[in-house]
């Protein structure tokens, strides 16, 4: 973080830090988008009206509000909004089909919901099914005449802090499928979010000049987290609505050097050419994760940006995101290159252990076992979910990720496997047993595996096999577009293999390992 930053106390609440801005430098760019620019007195100004608004459509502590759109600094001010009344965003993945998008606003209860005009036409197909929203209100992406979401504020009171607030309040609720195929809101308050503001900002920091680039989507705790590096530090944001080559070009040559984006980009800038690795080399931070990096592309990426600081991430939204980093140092110590494809060192404020996942106990120093970690980044848990969230924390406050690896004597983490059937595609998690649960009901569909397999863009990509019923038949392409019918595209098999039966262990158990062997053989898994 910045000199100034680091000398302000650690704030309390979500919006301390735009107030602080907003009273200290009032003229000072705070955020660009789509050509339009606000400063910090601007920007605290629109949040202040936006909670008036929300005051006014009733909402309260302990309310829910939702956000379904790409990105946009609406979204971002509506978490603080809305945080300031004591209520939380729920952001929704906008990639997510219909009855996908109403299990979500349902499941979160939300009263409110700010819609993106590209979304409309599907929030409309599904209105009757959002029995807790009282109001919808429209945005579009240039906040021209006419906008919805404009006017609101233009005509709202703005409203200060509800004074009731208190830091253990919830005030993010982010998606994330889960192992049951049905997605859970993990529940982040004041305090987990500014813990994780500045304990995974620690080893870098903003300098006089730089600015800040958001592209990451806002639903996924790597946006929504990192979007408040800028905003603590007073740094200026450039965000971007897409994070398509195009846009985060578009961004560089706005002055934007510091970015939080998935292996994928890396791949897409490395094969458009030499301008486009020039343009990208003027970056200083470059800090990746989210998705595996295969090893190859990491390397690559190195060697054409010279002068640019890697940092990569392992983290989960249950902790607010980044819980290890492994530092520029790291990513050129030629003493130590297997270093490479750890997940770093815990940052500050956090503890690992290794615990066998049958008997529990913790295993030696360089032992494979389950990650486990505390840290006050933790969720207060899984929205209405209380067997859920007990099953994930214990009770001395441990989380258990579900990922498999060890951590050597140095403290780096290795993440090697997961204990939960997760496939990440170009930063996207996707559970195996939500597929599987929709291809089981394909009529010529006896049973089904879902397993993720490499790809050298997107880390890894999702691949059915499935054993069809006697007497039926089944393409691939009828199966891949069964599956579109009813999941969001990033969900659905590119690829499907039909086997006369599966391999089973002797309790009756798919062996996934055995379908998935073929494919990862000799290759190393660099998962962050």
């Amino acid at each position: 973080m910045t000199a100034h930053a680091a000398e302000l106390a650690v704030p309390d609440f979500l919006d301390d830090r735009l107030a602080h801005w907003a009273g200290h430098n009032p003229d000072g760019e705070a955020c660009t988008y789509l050509g339009r620019t606000w400063t910090w007195s601007q920007w605290d100004e629109r949040v202040r009206r936006l909670a008036g608004a929300l005051k006014s459509f009733g909402v309260g502590r302990g309310d829910v509000v939702s956000f379904l759109d790409k990105n946009h600094p609406a979204c971002v001010e509506l978490t603080m909004a809305a945080s300031s009344l004591g209520a939380a965003n729920a952001i929704i993945n906008f990639r997510l089909a219909g009855a996908e998008v109403d299990y979500a606003v349902n499941d979160s209860g939300a009263k409110v919901l700010l819609v993106g005009s590209e979304l409309m036409p599907l929030v409309e197909s599904i209105r009757d099914r959002l029995t807790t929203v009282e109001h919808i209100v429209e945005i579009t992406p240039d906040g021209a005449e006419g906008d919805e979401y404009e006017a609101l504020l233009a005509a709202a009171e703005p409203t200060g802090r509800d004074p009731e607030v208190e830091p253990d309040d919830i005030c993010l609720v982010m998606y994330s499928s889960g192992t049951t195929g049905r997605p859970k809101g993990v529940a982040l308050t004041h305090a987990n979010m500014l813990a994780h503001t500045v304990n995974a900002h620690e080893g870098w920091a903003f300098d006089e000049g730089d600015k800040n680039m958001v592209s990451m989507p806002l639903f996924h705790v790597g946006g929504s987290s990192y979007v408040l590096f800028g905003i603590n530090d007073g740094v200026p944001s450039v965000m971007t609505r897409d994070p398509d080559g195009a846009s985060l070009a578009g961004a560089i040559m706005q002055g934007a050097n510091r970015t939080f984006l998935v292996p994928a980009v890396l791949a897409q800038v490395l094969q458009s050419g030499d301008d486009a690795i020039k343009l990208f080399g003027s970056l200083k931070t470059y800090c990746y994760g989210a998705a595996p990096m295969p090893l190859p592309l990491l390397r690559a990426a190195i060697k054409a940006w010279p002068d640019t600081d890697f940092i990569q991430v392992y983290g989960l939204t249950e902790v607010c995101g980044v819980i290890t980093h492994l530092m520029p140092e790291a990513h050129r110590d030629e003493r130590h290159p297997e270093r490479l494809v750890s997940a770093g060192q815990c940052i500050p404020g956090c503890e690992v252990k290794v615990v066998d996942p049958d008997s529990l106990q913790e295993v030696a120093t360089g032992e494979h076992g389950e990650l486990w970690f505390r840290t006050p980044q933790l969720m207060k848990g899984y929205l209405n979910r209380p067997e859920d969230t007990a099953e994930a924390i214990t009770e001395d406050g441990w989380f258990r990720t579900g990922d498999m690896g060890k951590v050597d004597a140095e403290g780096f983490v290795y993440v090697e496997d997961r204990l939960k059937d997760m496939i990440i595609s170009g930063g996207e998690n996707i559970y195996s047993p939500e597929i599987e649960r929709v291809l089981a009901e394909h009529p010529a569909v006896a049973e089904v595996a879902i397993i993720g397999v490499p790809d050298d863009r997107w880390g890894e990509t999702v691949k059915a096999v499935v054993a069809l019923r006697p007497d039926t038949q089944a393409t691939e392409e009828e199966l891949i577009r069964w599956c579109r019918e009813q999941l969001a595209s990033f969900k659905c098999p590119k690829s499907v293999d039909i086997l006369g039966a599966l391999p089973r262990n002797p309790t009756g158990k798919i062996l996934k390992r055995d379908l998935r062997k073929p494919y990862w053989e000799g290759r190393g898994r660099a998962t962050v």
